[in-house]
């Protein structure tokens, strides 16, 4: 991959001698460790925001489904499971 953009940031200077101490003691070049350091941060941000989808749209089908009728109120799930804890504490 060219290496050709220069990417400047500014930062307190005991941040950039720490860290430069550090990624000379892990034997690799700063802009080495920036680069992972960014592609980690991109892959995050993308895992994210693919969450956020997902969660997005399982809160949608639940809410059609809530409106269409085939969804169940809390009272009846609670005692669902209610029965069932009933039920398994008696076998115990």
């Amino acid at each position: 991959m060219s290496k050709e953009a220069v990417f400047t940031m500014k930062l307190e200077p005991e941040l950039r001698a720490e860290f430069m101490a550090e990624a000379e003691a892990s034997h690799r070049p700063a802009s080495q460790v920036m680069r992972e350091l960014m592609r980690d941060f991109i892959q995050q941000q993308r895992q994210q925001r693919e969450y956020d989808e997902f969660l997005r749209r399982k809160v949608e089908d639940g809410r059609v489904s809530m409106r269409a009728g085939r969804g169940r109120s809390n009272a009846e799930v609670e005692t669902t499971f209610a029965t069932r804890r009933a039920r398994v504490t008696r076998q115990a």
